[in-house]
């Protein structure tokens, strides 16, 4: 029996702004490099002030790691709902309208509290790596009772980001929404996320694979930090007994995915690296879109591969709908 969604998402619901900073910035600043820090509204206002004339994009973008990914698997044109909880402010209403056009499904438009919508503020170094200083807001407060069991049992895969973790309540709705996908024979998908979130929640990332996640998104240096090695192929037996699938993300060396038999090396995709933020979302969602369209997960891989490209290629974490249209159309994907 066929099922309503393609991907059922539960992750923040963060506006981004992204700006272009120097390595030299981030020393003055004391921001870590290319990692997730979460800081709190204060911080985010220092370093805002920091940073004044540096915006890369004066414009809101909706934002979140799942959510980018949910979204880039609805612009291909598959089916997707998404769990996340924004305030009932100016910043929430925009980003309930985002996912709207997107075509994504939610069932916040009631349920909406006062607080503040989580902020996220993308730091772009000239080596196109990402440095992210988060202020989750009311996304701190995510919880089970957010997600909604229905969708999540009409659904073919359930997808979590691995910034849960970072939250009691969070981590508890990762951990619930993967209990009512297995109880509903709805396959498992779990992102790592960053490398600072393997490094520190990995006793709150096992609770969340559970026994045995259905299939892993991470890159390299993820891999390794959760294998506790600095050899891929020793990471790559870690994650068999974690994941009955996965997918590791090599940057510009194309990436692995692993199908339970085989381990596919997928060919990168070379472009001029501009901004990396998203790529590995994107990435994600071009993978969830191909196999939930029936294709191997090699076919997958070079779409996702394709798809990741076209991310890093501009700034921002996103592609538009005509470019992720037109990339299916030169992929004879569809």
């Amino acid at each position: 029996m066929s099922k309503r969604y393609h991907v059922y998402g539960v992750g923040a619901a963060l506006v981004d702004t992204e700006i272009e900073v120097t390595d030299s910035d981030l020393v003055k600043m004391t921001v870590e490099k290319g990692v997730m820090t979460l800081v709190d509204q204060a911080r985010q206002a220092e370093l805002i002030a920091h940073l004044s004339g540096h915006l890369v994009h004066s414009k809101r973008a909706s934002g979140g790691s799942a959510a980018n990914t949910i979204i880039a698997i609805a612009q291909f044109g598959g089916s997707t709902f998404y769990s996340c909880k924004v305030a009932d402010d100016d910043n929430g209403r925009f980003y309930l309208d985002d996912l709207q056009a997107a075509g994504v499904d939610c069932h916040l438009d009631k349920k909406r509290e006062d607080g503040i919508t989580g902020k996220c503020l993308v730091l772009i170094t000239p080596d196109a790596e990402r440095t992210m200083n988060t202020y989750l807001g009311i996304s701190e407060t995510l919880s089970e009772h957010d997600l909604a069991p229905a969708a999540i049992a009409d659904s073919e895969y359930v997808y979590l980001e691995g910034y849960l973790v970072t939250s009691p309540t969070g981590r508890a709705a990762a951990i619930r929404a993967r209990e009512i996908a297995e109880q509903h024979g709805v396959k498992t998908a779990l992102s790592f996320s960053d490398p600072g979130i393997v490094a520190h929640f990995r006793d709150g990332l096992r609770e969340m694979l559970g026994e045995r996640i259905d299939l892993l998104f991470c890159n390299r240096h993820e891999a390794l930090s959760w294998a506790q090695t600095d050899n891929l192929d020793d990471a790559i037996i870690a994650l068999k007994k974690i994941a009955r699938n996965f997918a590791i993300t090599l940057g510009a060396d194309g990436a692995l995915v692993f199908d339970g038999v085989t381990l596919h090396n997928i060919a990168p995709f070379h472009v001029k690296a501009i901004d990396t933020n998203g790529a590995g979302d994107m990435f994600a969602g071009a993978f969830l879109f191909g196999i939930t369209q029936g294709k191997d997960f090699a076919t997958a891989g070079k779409l996702a591969s394709r798809a990741a490209a076209g991310v890093v290629s501009d700034y921002g974490p996103r592609m538009t709908l005509a470019q992720q249209q037109q990339l299916l159309t030169e992929l004879q994907f569809i």
